[in-house]
């Protein structure tokens, strides 16, 4: 016996072995039907018994191993059905032939046999014979299956009567003696009458009887017999036939203990001590009671030790195992053996000892096998280690069984079944075909052998001719195993992708293999790898603003701008937070990519991966370098209708392989998606400058911020024109355009207003169609502080110039008249430091909307940053005043430097011109009335009270500059340079102010009815009566008075001298001191009074207030009175006197 049954356990030694097989030309489906209905019968219950028959099919049997049958009687065909098609009478008696042919194959072991004719129909047909049916068609044969119980009914009478016969056996020592096939020639010439002999003989027969009884359903007599064959084959070293009757003994412990059988099928077996086999029926004449067990044996397992117990059968196993080791010719018997403990033991879960039957199978040599039989014997070995749980062993023998699919000495190697088998192995080594197994924890299995075992799929797959599997296959073990591949082979395994891909390019569909395995898509996911992933909002100037007064109490009015996508935010609600974007215009979305391969890689990203409204994704093509790091990819779309998207994901081609990366299944990336909420559609509007563009931003602001900005550099006090062509080259009408200004980062105070526009011109084009424009002109005026930069100049009163007032910084001080503390400096680097540039920016907003995006309430704003680096143009280094011959005017007295490398002129209303040479520096002295501050519009109560006083009073002082300024008029040139102005509001202090501003009370002084002021002298005679008149007018907020004024006449020598003794020269017509009762505001007093000169001469008046309680409560200026000049002279004498 050459070829084992690997799919042998211990019940069949239970069973009785039928053979199936067609006769003549059977189709072969029909024959498998009838088959299968046929093995459908596989326990028949014996009539007027109680008894079990068991049947084996098969449908394929050698009839060597038929040779084998008196040694193990499950092994000898006792049965044959035959099945064969007969179209008409005349084929029935070669058919009938053929039938008896096939009998006589196994005609030394047949019990009975049966032919099942389907076809043929007439006279033949009708006749009733026992073992022929007939049946018209395969179709119609309803009761194959009762044919098949009679016909098993037949084989148990054969059977018990065989039984029955060799156990009531009288005759002695005639007892034959059975031997297996290979046995046969060493018998030759042994004496036959010894006890030696007869005891090998009495031996077998037990062992043989003990077959019989275990196929007839006597489980009891069956162990009694196998138990007495073991004692007579062990006394007589008959290992052979002693290892078969333990084999038995096994057997039939593992039916008793196991009656749900060790094949591993859900079907169990009948139980077949559940009732006492032939109870009451069993003691017959010639049955067996030497041992004292009767026909109503106890059936209790293990009673009189018949029956072994788990261990036992273990260890009976490896002792029969042991005994048919010895002999090379019965290595078929030794295979299964083991193959029937490991089934055995796997029930009882005892792996370990399994494995050790198993490793003992591996090395039985069984001669010379062929392919087919070594590719079974592998298959076997390895389905039997993963019945005990060696899943990795039984990989290993799985795998082997594949290459033996394909061993060189087979002429046509099967290459789908290589495929098949090398798929079966994948869960042994812990390998799944889905790229989802691989991204959860850490690798599990031994990568070293993973990668070989995938590359045999690739290489197996495409000698199938499928290169679609072998792209699959490759790209799941770049994607799974690139952490363990070497450079050299992650260069090989993309080089032969990159081979397979350009004849059959890999995607994303599964691939459905005929056994119905399907594959999964492989997302290159790791080629390259994602590190992270932003979505990013649109440029500013393309970013939609909801209007504020239509924002939902459950909006956000802060920026729409997301970080990551899909966070839960839970403000009273959970709720997710989306990002608004335009119609028509990019969705962008940020990927950083890691590539760690070791050559250089092409990648194109072909677009977004998206859900929800129609979406158009723009591809973008990379040239990764090996080992580049992080790379930053920017992926744009456009939606196409408005509603919502969610980002799933991107689409590479990588390879030839196109993937689709899901957010969530990348393993360095938290989000899973992002939801974009897609407005309607807005206009764009695109601007351009007559200015050149720049590179600077505004510091708080960034680039992205900024569509445009543009630069100028100007003098201080310069005006430039910016002229802004706004275009509009989206799809949507322009329908509403503001115009806003912002000041950013200055730390200089700018004086009047930075930028002005007129913006009633641009609004009469409105609405601006789609590729329309309409120009707009904004004034940059620049007007820093003029005033003279600390330790710059020099003090004019330092060349002995007496003037009264403050000094002011002087830019040139340190460079014409070093202080003794510092050391000079050269007049380069004095310029150096007074001719700084100062920078002023400022942000143009746009504001506009149209079209749909309007009526939903959205807008886009436009930014244009203007940078302005202002030059130095004139400096007022000093300011003072000087009074004038009027108490109504002062002199303001200004030094003026001019840092410029340009010769300069000054000028200013009603006022010669000033010219200055580069870095000289003169004084401007001008003539002015002084102001009425009181006249300037102030703030009402409400206001004053909830604004800081310290900004109040900015605001007294930038008014009163602004007013000052105007009447100044103060302008400076440079050739080819349009007249600029000069401010003079940074360099003025409080007490200049003061000076300049008209005293609350006025005075008004008259000489004979004419008033004196500006210098103006009053002529009188002497002898006279001069009338002197004193009027007050209060111009302030409150009540003042009483007061009283002095009058003091005196001369002035104009050396130095003057004189008050001139009580004989000048006297008073009255009194010379003037009361004044209270004059409260806006009203006047008059104080009127004479006085009388004795002699010619210039006389002055100086009018003093006394030092009382309301004087002392008022400011010194307030009681500025002009100064009287008085000329008395000669009376002309009459004629004729």
């Amino acid at each position: 016996m050459s070829v084992p049954d690997y799919m042998q356990c211990a019940e069949d030694h239970q069973t009785v072995l039928v053979v199936v097989q067609p006769v003549g030309i059977v189709p072969e489906d029909q024959f498998f039907r009838i088959y299968k209905r046929i093995a459908g019968v596989s326990q028949v219950s014996i009539r007027d018994s109680q008894r079990l028959l068991y049947i084996r099919y098969r449908h394929h049997y050698l009839p060597e191993n038929n040779e084998w049958g008196d040694f193990q009687t499950h092994r000898k065909v006792v049965g044959l059905i035959a099945i064969t098609t007969c179209g008409s009478a005349k084929e029935w008696p070669q058919t009938a032939e053929r039938f008896h042919g096939q009998k006589e194959v196994y005609s030394s072991t047949l019990y009975d046999s049966r032919l099942l004719v389907f076809g043929l129909q007439g006279e033949i047909a009708e006749q009733q014979r026992t073992d022929v049916a007939f049946y018209p068609s395969f179709e119609d044969c309803p009761d194959v299956e009762k044919r098949v119980e009679d016909f098993v009914g037949s084989i148990f009478i054969v059977l018990e009567s065989k039984r029955l016969d060799r156990a009531t056996d009288k005759s002695g020592d005639k007892i034959p003696l059975l031997c297996v096939p290979f046995e046969k020639k060493d018998f030759v010439g042994l004496d036959t009458d010894s006890r030696h002999y007869k005891k090998r003989c009495q031996g077998r027969m037990r062992k043989h009887v003990g077959d019989l009884c275990l196929q007839a359903g006597m489980l009891q007599d069956a162990l009694v017999h196998y138990h007495m064959a073991v004692e007579l084959l062990r006394g007589v070293n008959d290992f052979l036939w002693l290892g078969a009757a333990l084999e038995g003994l096994c057997s039939v412990s593992v039916i008793f203990h196991y009656p749900g059988g060790t094949a591993g099928k859900l079907v169990g077996r009948k139980p077949s001590i559940s009732q006492p086999a032939d109870a009451g029926k069993r003691h017959r004449p010639g049955a067996l009671t030497a041992n004292g067990i009767s026909a109503d044996t106890s059936t209790e397992i293990g009673r009189a030790k018949n029956c072994l117990s788990p261990e036992d059968i273990i260890d009976k196993y490896k002792e029969a195992i042991s005994y048919y080791g010895k002999y090379k010719n019965a290595g078929v018997i030794e295979l299964e053996a083991c193959v029937k403990a490991v089934r055995v033991l796997a029930i009882q879960k005892r792996a370990r000892e399994a494995s050790e039957f198993l490793q003992n199978a591996v090395y039985i040599n069984l001669g010379q096998l062929s392919e087919e039989e070594k590719i079974q014997r592998y298959s076997i070995l390895s389905e039997l280690y993963e019945l005990i749980g060696f899943h990795r062993k039984s990989a290993f023998f799985k795998r082997v069984a594949a290459m033996q699919c394909v061993a060189p000495t087979i002429p046509e190697p099967g290459w789908r079944a290589c495929y098949k088998l090398l798929l079966e192995t994948l869960p042994g080594y812990s390998l799944s075909l889905d790229p989802k197994d691989f991204s959860k924890g850490t690798h599990r299995g031994w990568a070293a052998v993973q990668m070989r075992l995938l590359h045999e799929l690739v290489y197996a797959s495409r000698r199938m001719g499928n290169p679609g599997l072998s792209v699959r296959h490759l790209s799941f073990l770049l994607q799974t195993m690139l952490d363990f591949l070497s450079d050299q082979e992650k260069k090989e395994v993309t080089q032969s992708l990159e081979n397979y891909t350009s004849k059959c390019p890999g995607g994303m569909e599964v691939i459905t293999l005929p056994d119905g395995l399907k594959l999964p898509p492989v997302p290159f996911t790791k080629l390259p790898i994602v590190r992270s992933v932003t979505l990013l909002n649109l440029p500013v100037s393309l970013r939609p603003h909801k209007v504020k007064g239509l924002l939902g109490q459950n909006m956000s009015t802060a920026s729409p701008f997301i970080y990551s996508p899909i966070i839960m935010h839970n403000r009273g609600e959970e709720r997710c937070k989306k990002i608004d974007f335009c119609l028509f215009y990019s969705l962008i979305r940020s990927f950083f990519l890691l590539v760690i391969t070791s050559y250089h890689m092409l990648c194109c990203i072909q677009g977004l991966l998206t859900s929800g409204v129609e979406f158009e994704s723009l591809p973008a093509a990379l040239s990764l370098p090996a080992e580049s790091g992080l790379y930053p990819v920017t992926l744009v779309g456009v939606p196409r209708t408005a509603g919502n998207i969610t980002v799933n994901g991107y689409h590479t081609s990588v390879f030839g392989v196109t993937s689709d990366c899901l957010l969530e299944g990348l393993p360095g990336v938290k989000s899973s998606g992002c939801l974009v909420e897609v407005i309607p559609a807005l206009p764009r509007l695109q601007l351009s400058t007559s200015l050149p563009r720049s590179a600077h931003t505004p510091s708080p602001m960034s680039k992205e911020e900024l569509s445009s900005t543009v630069s100028v550099q100007l003098f201080n006090g310069e005006t430039q024109q910016l002229t802004i062509t706004l275009e509009n080259f989206g799809s949507e009408d322009i329908e509403t355009l503001e115009l806003t200004s912002k000041t950013v980062s200055t730390k200089e105070k700018v004086f009047g207003e930075f930028l002005s526009w007129e913006l009633e011109e641009a609004l009469s084009h409105l609405p601006l169609k789609p590729g329309q424009a309409v120009t707009l002109t904004v004034n940059i005026k620049v007007k820093l502080d003029f005033s003279g930069q600390e330790n710059l100049l020099q003090d004019l009163n330092d060349d002995g110039i007496s003037v009264t007032g403050l000094p002011i910084s002087s830019p040139l001080r340190q460079v014409l008249k070093p202080r003794p503390e510092t050391k000079p400096v050269s007049s380069e680097s004095g310029k150096a430091e007074y001719s700084h540039i100062k920078t002023l920016e400022a942000v143009l907003n746009f504001k506009y909307s149209g079209g749909a995006g309007k009526v939903e309430g959205y807008y886009r704003e436009l930014s244009l940053g203007v940078h302005v680096d202002v030059e130095p143009s004139v400096f007022f280094t000093r300011v003072s005043t000087l009074p004038a011959t009027s108490t109504r005017q002062c002199h303001l007295l200004l030094d003026i430097f001019n840092p410029t490398e340009h010769e300069l002129t000054v000028s200013a209303k009603n006022n010669q011109d000033l010219v200055l040479h580069a870095s000289e520096c003169q004084r401007m002295a001008i003539q002015v009335d002084k102001f009425d501050f009181e006249s300037l519009p102030q703030p009402d109560q409400e206001t004053a009270r909830f604004t800081n006083p310290k900004q109040l009073e900015e605001e007294r002082q930038h008014a009163q500059g602004c007013q000052i300024n105007s009447k100044l008029g103060i302008c400076w040139n440079i050739i080819s340079l349009y007249l600029p102005h000069a401010s003079v509001e940074g360099v003025l202090n409080q007490l200049v102010l003061e000076h300049l501003q008209l005293a609350p009370l006025q005075w008004d002084v008259l000489v004979n009815g004419k008033p004196c002021d500006c210098d103006a002298i009053a002529d009188c005679k002497v002898g006279d009566a001069v009338t002197l008149e004193v009027k007050l007018t209060n111009r302030s907020k409150n009540s003042v008075g009483p007061l009283a004024l002095t009058v003091v006449p005196y001369q002035d020598y104009q050396n130095g001298v003057q004189n008050y003794d001139l009580e004989d020269t000048v006297t008073f017509i009255g009194s010379n001191t003037f009361y004044t009762d209270t004059v409260k505001p806006k009203e006047s007093s008059v104080c009127v009074g004479a006085l009388l000169f004795l002699y010619t001469g210039d006389f002055y008046l100086n009018i003093k207030f006394q030092d009382d309680s309301g004087g002392r409560e008022l400011p010194l200026a307030w009681f500025t009175l002009p100064s009287v000049h008085i000329r008395a002279l000669d009376t002309p004498l009459q004629a004729g006197a």
